[in-house]
């Protein structure tokens, strides 16, 4: 049994000053909604403001993310801390349903009994918070950092914050037009059902990660297949454990092999098909020349000893 941890480029300074950058810049912006919307009394505001707050989260975690990968594992944490940012992920996500509700409740009531919203200071502020979450898009976007799929992943969730700041100004515009309060409550639900979305989709994320489901993406029977087939000396692929921890996947499995003239060659090759078809770098194989008792690695059968023959 062997065990491989590719070494993936280190993520880039410019990654973190990026992230960083953005981060003080939409919570200013969400603090600057809140304040703005218990002036004008614009609810479309401060459920804008939850939607900004997704996009704080999503971004803080991001740089957690840039900034505990760098620290190294221990004894005590053999993976390091990168599963802080799943914690912190969950937290969040279940703060944001609370708030869902919260503002949805309050827009069904104001729908019934309207209250008077300065059209003016809603409309000043919902077009900054608009700047800002283009600006935000734009500093992500810059240079080759772009590349790198938590950065891209975060300016993603900014861009769908940009429809939350456009929905306010239209709520703004309709309210100076026509004096019709009943679209603020309206459009801070739809908004709502923006931040909600998102909100359950990080609690899925979170909950299948803390629980250390496989990730989605990764279709565990079709890897099986797959690999059996690119590599003729490969018979069966078994017990295989996928998770996540951070952004990283993990993996540990049984292969079953014709016994090969180079043990360490047919391993290289087994872990690049693992890098170069699922990006997964750190992945623990055992190799078999016979197979093994199906139940011998069964996390449920405390009572069993493992043992294994190579």
């Amino acid at each position: 049994m062997t065990h491989s941890h590719a070494v993936l480029p280190e993520k880039k300074d410019g990654n973190r000053r990026r992230l960083l950058i953005a981060v003080i810049v939409i919570a200013a912006f969400m603090a600057l909604e809140v304040i703005g919307g218990l002036i004008s009394g614009s609810l479309a505001l401060l459920a804008d403001a939850g939607h900004m707050l997704t996009d704080a989260a999503a971004l803080f975690m991001a740089l957690l993310a840039v900034h505990f990968a760098r620290r190294p594992a221990n004894a005590r944490h053999t993976f390091g801390w990168l599963r802080l940012t799943t914690l912190a992920a969950f937290v969040n996500a279940v703060a944001l349903v609370l708030i869902t509700v919260l503002i949805v409740w309050e827009a069904i009531r104001r729908f019934y009994q309207p209250q008077p919203v300065v059209g003016t200071t809603m409309l000043v502020i919902a077009f900054a918070g608009l700047m800002a979450n283009i600006f935000v898009f734009w500093i992500l976007h810059r240079g080759e950092d772009e590349k790198n799929m938590n950065v891209r992943a975060a300016a993603l969730h900014v861009m769908g914050d940009l429809l939350g700041s456009v929905g306010a100004i239209l709520a703004a515009l309709i309210i100076l037009w026509t004096g019709w309060t009943p679209i603020d409550p309206i459009l801070s639900v739809f908004v709502s059902c923006l931040v909600l979305r998102s909100a359950w989709r990080l609690l899925k994320e979170s909950i299948n990660e803390l629980l250390e489901g496989a990730p989605g993406a990764i279709d565990i029977a079709a890897l099986k297949r797959k690999l059996t087939a690119a590599l003729p000396e490969v018979r069966n692929v078994h017990h295989v454990h996928l998770w996540m921890v951070g952004e990283k996947p993990v993996m540990t499995m049984h292969v079953l092999v014709v016994p090969p003239h180079d043990h360490d060659a047919l391993l290289e090759r087994i872990h690049h098909f693992l890098m170069h078809e699922y990006q997964i770098a750190h992945a623990t194989v055992q190799m078999e020349y016979r197979g093994c008792d199906g139940h011998e690695c069964d996390l449920h059968d405390c009572g069993s000893h493992h043992g294994h023959h190579h």
